[in-house]
Order: structure tokens, then C-alpha cells, then sequence
């Protein structure tokens, strides 16, 4: 911060506003000072314009002015007077000079320019000329509106394009994220030109506002400089300094508002196309098409109104929200003011009627979020279902989450509609969908909340008891399927006996299927894939066999190696291929050639995103799926050479990694980075000890788990290999050297001692 302030921003008892404020008539006084000092001229004035002028001055915040003067009098002088020694204080200067006619025609044009002068104010010098000004300014705006918006609206769209959305990032941009305050300007200068705020509107906003500029000037004293991105890093001090709990704390609360932000723009802009639709409509003397859909519902082109005369009706709420999916339509602000104020709370138990609205919302898939949105943020779902108070906005602070939690179950919800062709009970996979994760809004594990949690909210939907019983299995086992499918071998008999069993039913298996689906597109990029995507098909394929009666030798031992994979391993030859996205390797099996693999694509900035191995006497296949960050062809060719050094013993694997770990900076990219762990699993295999992995994801994680097993000689005869944002949690089916399951708790002892100090160890 400027030397002007500095023991304003080093003042830890303001905080927000009254930083801001604080701040802002420190400048003001300092500014006024130097213009009364410069000998300005009659005829001449500076004004505070931008955030400046609003009075959104942050510590480390650009210092917009313009120094306006008559067309006869020169301020070439002045302003040297004024900028040098704002620079020397050592503030960030944006300014203008000139007349207001000069002024006012960059700003025909330059919306920047156009927006920061709704914000005038004076500081110093002739008080008219100022007025004329920022009056001018008013009027511009107000006569060129429709350029003036059209490209607001495209500077919006790129802007949210760019920085994401506030509500939903691990790492939101406070101010130019979708959310972000620069949406809340935006708001005010549509407001400006034609007022279109209601006043529960501006009453949010306001307090949204202050949230995020509260977290902003934090952020910027925190840091010392321009900073609006709340990177993880910062998000621990930022909650500690504003009296937060902690930083899931912090980052709910900036959730919340950048929803209300949201949704407020959403607003404004259906009010602003309903304006343009009967415009047209009655430029075309052509009314809107109006439908009337019930006693007191009535669909007006894209918007559904209700009346008080519907509110005699109990199942108003998901009647009206039925009514909204169903016609892709929207409930407006007045009828959801309304909803929220008079409509009849349902009984406990719900009627069956209720049941089945509540269900047909879901099936309705993508339209059916957009309107939940709406109940949410009015209060109308909560009012519902009471339990989903606590996941409302509630950050899931990892990068492989993409939604809050109340969204990812909205979105999961619509994802299962698009797979109820699969199942035979489509009521139970859309709502399990809708509340697999409810717990994760409470202290404790979330899948055991959430069992609890279940059971009382579809026994007050009223389902029978059978049915609460097999929503209740969805929420208890809904990380059953992604999580055997990925960490364990699927030709392993005792995998697939055990998946059943724990099933029961074919029902809840092919239940669970779709779910995992459904649950795992909604979380995010990484977390499915078609390589996953066949592993739980192929599971529940297998699962689903024997709970129908069959022979469990049916269904292993034909997915990994396939028939031409079988055709190497008998070969004596080594085989080294490189295509696509995939390496295979085939060679003679000894102690740690898994791990030198993996130590040449980390080598090559290859991230291995699933391996599998198979041993067969002394040979051994593996194949790795890897991806690299640009995209672009991989370069197998030497990549394959080098796989043949390191195999050979002629490549220091170790040193290099070395090298290119210090050299690259590992960021991080979750709140909670899994603390490295090994837990032993020696009841699914009869014959090999399941060693699992989990630890922060890094440069040649992989190759230092690995090198860990060959350091104790352990044979890896299948492995299962997995990114999940951040972390990785891997699977490795071992024997011992002599070829035997590891059973003494010494031996366990020092694999775990060998495997968490090469996680730890830098090469």
C-alpha cells in the first residue's frame, strides 16, 4: 500500500467497509492536498471515478482519477504535479485528463471509460465543472443504452467464460468470476439506465457484496498486492484474520453470496428478455402466448405466475415446479415471493400425490436443476426436504469436485434421469441420486449421516418401508462400485463374490451402477472416463451373474490380459509399445521394472492416470494410461528407448527424477491433501496380499510407491491405478519373494515403513 495509508491497512481492527471507507477518505485528503498544493488553476477539477469513486478503495486498489479542465486552460503543468507525486507515494495510477467533451467521447466508445464516470466524484477544484461532467456522463449513458448494454452483456459472457464461477471454484476469482463483485457493478449500471432491481434484490446484493469485499481487502493486506484470486494457500489466514471457524467456513460463506450475486443476475436478465419479448410482441401486434395451466398458474412465454388463488392447494410448490420443468420454463420473483410467504406446508407423512410430483421434477433432468435453483435460493426447498439446510452452498475444497455440494446433487440428479432406462425402479434412482450425498452438510462420516439422514426423509416422503430400505443401501454403498472397480481385480473371484454379496439384489446392484455414473460425471472431468466407465460396467456385469445363479469361473480371467496381450506373455521376447494414450510392456518379470516404468513417464511429464499388471510364471505385462498437459502427440518413440535404458539398468531413473522435481514446482490443488497412507486388504484375495496407496499426487508418485514394493522384492502381480484430482490412490495385488500371501504383521510393518519414506523422500 501507498506510504499515505500504510497505518490505515496495518489498523487490523477495520475490516471491509470500514477499511474501505477509512482508506478511501485518506486518499481523498491526500489527493486534495496535492491539488491545493500544485497551484491548480481556476477552471480545473479531479474526481475520484471507478471503485474509487464508489468507495471500494481496497489496500492494493488501482486509484482511478481524472483531472477535467476548461478547453482554455492548459494542465499539462498540473498534472505533472499531481501524477509524480502519487507515484512517488507509491500508488497505482489510472488517469485521465482532459475537457468534458474529450472525456465524454473516449467514453462513447470505451466502455470502461463509460461505467468508471457513473461513479464521479469530486475531490478537489471547481465544483460545477465536476457536475457537468459526471451529469454528462448520466446522460450519455442514459441516450446510448442499447450499445451501451449490448456490450455489457458480451463483455459479461466473456467474462464469465474466462474466470468460471465464483460459487463453484476451488480458487474463485473475487471480482471477475460469474458472482464475483464486478457482476454486482454490472447489476447496478443495468439498474442505472432502467431501474429493474426489486428491493429484496438490492437488499441481497448489498449484503453479498460485502461478504466478498470483506474477503477481497483481506486478500489484498494478506498478500501486499492487487490480488483477487483466494488461492488455497491463503484461504486458511484469510478465515483466521475475519473470525471464521476455518477455511470451509470462509469459502461457504463466499459460496453463498456469489450465489446470490448469481442468481439475482439470472434475474435480471429474464426481466430484461421479457421487456424485449413484449417489445417485439407488440411491434408484431402479436400477444405473448398465454396458457393457463392450473387454478392460479399461468404460463406466459417462458415464465409461470401464480396467484393467491392457487395457495388453497397443499402441493402448490411442486405442482407450480412441475409445471416450470415441464415447459422449460421459469418461476418468476413475484411468485416465488409468494410461495415462500403463503403456500401450505406438506403433512408429515407426504400424500402419495407429492411422492410423484416430487419424482416427476427429477425426471424432467436439466430443466428440473434450473427450477430447484430457484426453490433453493427462495427458501421453497429447504421447506421440503429441512435436512438439505446444511449442504446449501458448502464447498467441496478439492479438484476433483467441481460443484458445491447442494449443486453436485442437483446435477447428479439430473445426470440419473438420463439413465433410468437401465433400472426397473426409476423413482428410487432419481431420488437416491438427488440425497446420495446429503450427510456431507454434517460433522462426521458423510455416508454414515447420511444412512440416518435417509431413513427420515423418505420416511416422510412416505415411501414403504422396502423402498426406505433400498434408498437407505444407495446412500450406504454408493462408493461400492467406482471404489472396487478401480482399486481392485475385477478376475479376482473373490472381488466379484463380494460385490455381490454385498449388493444382494440385482436391483440395488444395477441401481448402484447407474448411480456411480451419474454421481461420477457430476463431480467432474476426472472422475469418469471410458477406461472407468468399463471397469464398473464389466463389475456389475460380473456381480449381476452370480446374484442370478451363475458360476463365478464364468465371468474372471477374460478382461485383462486380452487375447493378443495372452500371445505376448508367451513370447520370450520383450515388447515395448507406445500408442495413443496407452504403453505396454511386456518383459521378464523381476523387482521393480513397474517402478522404473513409472519413473520414465513422470520423466517425460506423462501423469499415469491407470495401470494394470499381469503376471503369468516369469513373464508380465503391464500397460499404463497417461496424459500429459498440452495435449499434444506423445513422443513414444523415445520415450520407448528410454523404458529399454532404464529396463537394461542403464538409465538413473532416481537421479533424474530428482532433477526434475526440483526444478518444477508441485501446486497445490485440494484443501485437504491426503495424508500418505498404506492399509493391507487380505480378505478379498485368497492367494495375494491387496497392499492401497493414498497419498498427494506428484512428480513420479508412482515410481516412488513402486520402488518402495522392489526394495523388499515384492512381486506386483496386478495393480489398479487412479488420479482423483489431486491425490491418487493406488492398489497393488503383491506376493512375497518366495511367492506367498504376506501375512506376519513384521513383514506388513516394514512394507509400510519402505513405502511412506519413498513417498516422502526427495529423489
Amino acid at each position: 500500500m501507498a506510504t499515505h495509508a500504510q497505518d490505515v491497512v496495518a489498523n487490523q481492527s477495520l475490516i471491509g467497509w470500514e477499511l474501505c471507507e477509512a482508506l478511501t477518505a485518506r486518499t481523498d485528503a491526500f489527493l486534495a492536498a496535492l491539488f491545493a498544493d500544485a497551484q491548480a488553476p481556476d477552471g480545473t477539477a479531479l474526481l475520484a471515478v471507478g471503485g474509487y469513486g464508489r468507495g471500494e478503495l481496497c489496500p492494493e486498489s488501482d486509484i482511478d482519477v481524472v483531472l477535467v479542465h476548461h478547453p482554455d486552460v492548459e494542465v499539462a503543468e498540473l498534472a505533472e504535479r499531481l501524477w509524480y507525486p502519487l507515484w512517488d507515494a507509491g500508488l497505482k495510477l489510472g488517469q485521465q485528463v482532459g475537457t468534458v467533451e474529450q472525456i465524454l467521447e473516449v467514453g462513447q466508445e470505451n466502455l470502461e471509460v463509460a461505467t468508471s464516470l457513473l461513479a464521479g466524484r469530486l475531490l478537489a477544484g471547481q465544483e460545477t465543472l465536476a457536475k457537468g461532467l459526471v451529469d454528462q456522463a448520466q446522460e450519455q449513458w442514459l441516450a446510448r443504452a442499447d450499445h451501451y448494454l449490448t456490450e455489457l452483456a458480451e463483455a459479461v459472457d466473456a467474462r464469465h467464460q474466462k474466470f468460471g464461477e465464483v460459487a463453484f471454484l476451488l480458487e474463485p476469482d473475487l471480482k471477475e468470476a460469474r458472482g464475483g463483485l464486478r457482476d454486482v457493478h454490472t447489476l447496478q449500471w443495468v439498474d442505472n439506465t432502467s431501474p429493474i432491481l426489486r428491493d429484496s434484490e438490492v437488499e441481497g446484493l448489498s449484503m453479498a457484496f460485502t461478504t466478498l469485499l470483506t474477503v477481497r481487502v483481506e486478500l489484498h493486506r494478506l498478500t501486499g498486492r492487487h490480488a483477487d484470486r483466494l488461492l488455497l494457500e491463503l484461504q486458511d489466514e484469510v478465515a483466521d484474520r475475519l473470525g471464521y471457524r476455518d477455511a470451509d467456513q470462509l469459502m461457504a460463506s463466499v459460496a453463498t453470496a456469489a450465489r446470490v450475486i448469481a442468481w439475482t443476475g439470472d434475474g435480471v436478465h429474464r426481466r430484461i428478455s421479457r421487456v424485449l419479448d413484449e417489445r417485439s410482441s407488440q411491434a408484431k401486434k402479436t400477444p405473448l402466448p398465454r396458457q393457463e395451466l392450473g387454478r392460479g398458474i399461468v404460463l406466459v412465454g417462458s415464465r409461470l405466475e401464480v396467484s393467491a388463488e392457487a395457495l388453497d392447494d397443499p402441493l402448490v410448490v411442486l405442482r407450480c415446479a412441475l409445471l416450470a420443468a415441464q415447459h422449460e420454463a421459469y418461476l418468476d420473483r413475484p411468485s416465488l415471493e409468494l410461495l415462500a410467504k403463503e403456500a401450505l406446508v406438506l403433512p408429515d407423512p407426504w400424500p402419495e400425490e407429492a411422492r410423484h410430483l416430487f419424482e416427476e421434477i427429477l425426471f424432467t433432468g436439466w430443466p428440473a436443476v434450473s427450477v430447484l435453483e430457484d426453490l433453493d435460493q427462495s427458501g421453497l426447498l429447504v421447506g421440503l426436504i429441512p435436512e438439505w439446510a446444511p449442504c446449501q452452498s458448502r464447498p467441496q475444497r478439492n479438484a476433483y469436485h467441481r460443484f458445491t455440494v447442494d449443486r453436485h446433487l442437483l446435477e447428479t440428479a439430473a445426470q440419473a434421469s438420463q439413465l433410468v432406462g437401465r433400472v426397473d425402479r426409476p423413482d428410487l434412482l432419481v431420488v437416491g441420486a438427488l440425497l446420495h450425498d446429503i450427510g456431507k452438510g454434517y460433522p462426521g462420516d458423510h455416508t454414515e449421516v447420511g444412512i440416518d439422514l435417509m431413513v427420515t426423509i423418505a420416511g416422510r416422503m412416505g415411501y414403504p418401508t422396502d423402498d426406505v430400505a433400498v434408498l437407505v443401501s444407495m446412500v450406504e454403498l454408493h462408493l461400492l462400485l467406482p471404489d472396487v472397480a478401480t482399486r481392485r481385480d475385477l478376475d479376482d473371484d473373490g472381488t466379484i463374490r463380494s460385490v455381490a454379496a454385498t449388493a444382494g439384489s440385482t436391483r440395488l446392484l444395477h441401481l448402484l451402477g447407474a448411480l456411480t455414473e451419474a454421481d461420477s460425471i457430476a463431480t467432474g472431468p476426472s472422475a469418469w472416463s471410458s477406461w472407468k466407465a468399463g471397469l464398473v460396467h464389466e463389475l456389475v456385469m460380473r456381480a449381476s451373474h452370480v446374484l442370478e445363479g451363475g458360476d463365478v469361473l464364468d465371468v474372471v480371467g477374460g478382461s485383462f490380459p486380452n487375447h493378443e496381450q495372452q500371445e505376448l506373455l508367451a513370447l520370450d521376447e520383450e515388447v515395448i509399445e507406445g500408442k495413443g494414450a496407452t504403453l505396454t510392456v511386456v518383459a521378464n518379470n523381476r523387482p521393480g521394472s513397474f517402478s522404473k516404468v513409472a519413473g520414465v513417464l513422470a520423466l517425460n511429464g506423462l501423469g499415469v492416470f491407470g495401470a494394470m499388471v499381469h503376471t503369468e510364471g516369469h513373464r508380465a505385462i503391464s500397460v499404463f494410461r497417461v496424459g500429459q498437459k498440452d495435449q499434444q502427440d506423445i513422443g513414444w518413440e523415445g520415450i520407448v528407448q528410454e523404458v529399454e535404458r532404464a529396463l537394461s539398468g542403464r538409465l538413473a531413473v532416481a537421479a533424474r527424477l530428482g532433477e526434475r522435481s526440483r526444478s518444477e514446482r508441485t501446486v497445490a490443488t485440494t484443501a485437504r491433501p491426503a495424508s500418505p497412507r498404506l492399509t493391507v486388504d487380505n480378505e478379498t484375495s485368497e492367494a495375494l496380499t491387496v497392499l492401497e496407496v493414498s497419498c498427494p499426487d506428484g512428480i513420479g508418485v508412482l515410481y516412488r510407491i513402486t520402488r518402495g514394493f522392489a526394495e523388499l522384492d515384492l512381486d506386483i502381480m496386478s495393480a489398479r491405478v487412479q488420479t482423483l484430482g489431486s491425490d491418487v490412490i493406488d492398489a497393488f495385488y503383491v506376493r512375497d519373494s518366495q511367492g506367498n500371501k504376506i501375512m506376519d504383521q513384521e513383514h506388513l510393518a516394514e512394507i509400510e515403513l519402505a513405502v511412506l519414506r519413498w513417498i516422502r523422500v526427495e529423489l
